[in-house]
């Protein structure tokens, strides 16, 4: 018996880290990876301007960050032309899913979201006592209506979508999320993850309605911004949700680098749209290279590209297993029917060569 007495809920739970980062893999083989294409991450990297930010910010770490996140608030309020009371900056979307879920999650309440979505929500629902009700994806995308219809069903206080989605890279348009927006029911509140939404068509997003208590938006610096490692992201909503945070988050979560950094990329905006270029002309190598051998590439708003290995899970697994012999850090969704892909982030010209050399030999040794 340990001192520490835990609460039953947590006594309950396993001791889990919902995703093995490359660096646990990599200790594990004694080698690095020739290509780390897995983790969703933007291998092109910050503004250069966000560097020198970060720089010149790491002589005063001294200093404790502006807890209440004033000036990045602030710079975000004049981009989106919506009031600074709109916005809340937090640890990454990951860190503002824990708040939300703190916020309104009491041990046996219903949340929905769709079974393979992103695990790290689930990990958080499952920490605070919720229970997790989950909708199928339906043509390899999240069904928005079918949410809907659970979380009548069951009384749900959250919904999860992600859009574009992680991990099939699929999307919907504006129109259809809108829709879902006017349907959600009396007393839930619909949690719309848009962490790759700069990498995505026009079109993809609603227009942001920010006294609209029924939804709240959640956007990030570590996708297309290039700075998953700062962890910075902001929840767009009512200010009587974003007030509410106030009463549990960690108001020195986000570091004086990382706000420093957020502010000077958001201002780069010429860098970010050069970024999403090279990420959608990866795309496009990626998808190539997937039919040149005998794969099937889907459609992705994202920076990866999520590709069909024409077999079950148990190939694709096989698969996943063969690149990373051959020092390739790919992912793979977990869910059946979309575990039969694989999932390979944009890289650069030198990711993408490995990668093609061992593609071939990966997949000859998986079919043998």
């Amino acid at each position: 018996m340990t001192h520490a007495r835990f609460t039953p809920l947590v006594a309950s739970l396993p001791a889990t880290v919902p995703f093995v980062g490359p660096e646990a893999q990599e200790r594990a083989r004694g080698r690095p990876f020739a290509a780390r294409i897995g983790a969703n991450e933007n291998v092109f990297g910050p503004s250069p301007r966000a560097i020198a930010a970060m720089c010149d910010a790491a002589a005063e770490v001294w200093k404790y960050g502006d807890p209440e996140n004033h000036d990045l608030r602030n710079a975000l309020a004049a981009h989106y032309k919506i009031p600074a009371e709109n916005f809340m900056i937090g640890e990454g979307i990951d860190g503002l899913l824990g708040y939300l879920v703190r916020m309104c999650i009491a041990p046996g309440d219903a949340v929905v979201t769709s079974d393979g979505a992103y695990p790290t929500f689930n990990y958080h629902v499952s920490g605070f006592g919720g229970v997790l009700h989950k909708v199928p994806y339906r043509d390899d995308a999240e069904d928005p209506m079918a949410l809907i219809a659970k979380a009548k069903a069951v009384d749900a206080k959250l919904i999860y979508l992600a859009n574009p989605d992680n991990p099939m890279g699929s999307w919907h348009k504006s129109d259809t999320l809108q829709s879902m927006i006017n349907a959600v029911p009396q007393g839930t509140l619909l949690i719309l993850d848009e962490a790759y939404i700069e990498t995505a068509p026009q079109g993809t997003a609603p227009q942001i309605e920010f006294q609209d208590q029924r939804v709240v938006r959640l956007r990030t610096f570590s996708k297309a911004y290039g700075m998953a490692g700062a962890r910075v992201g902001y929840a767009i909503g009512a200010p009587q949700l974003i007030s509410a945070f106030n009463k549990v988050r960690n108001h020195f979560g986000v570091n004086r680098i990382a706000q420093a950094g957020a502010l000077a990329a958001l201002a780069d905006q010429d860098h970010l749209h050069a970024v999403c270029t090279k990420i959608a002309a990866v795309r496009q190598r990626i998808s190539q290279l997937a039919l040149a051998n005998d794969l099937t590439p889907l459609p992705s708003a994202t920076n990866f590209v999520t590709v069909d290995c024409g077999k079950d899970g148990n190939f694709a697994r096989a698969v996943l297993a063969e690149l990373i012999k051959r020092d390739i850090f790919v992912r793979m969704p977990f869910v059946a029917p979309g575990d039969r892909a694989i999932r390979i982030g944009c890289g650069t010209d030198e990711d993408f060569h490995a990668l093609a050399q061992a593609l071939p030999d990966a997949l000859k040794a998986a079919r043998s």
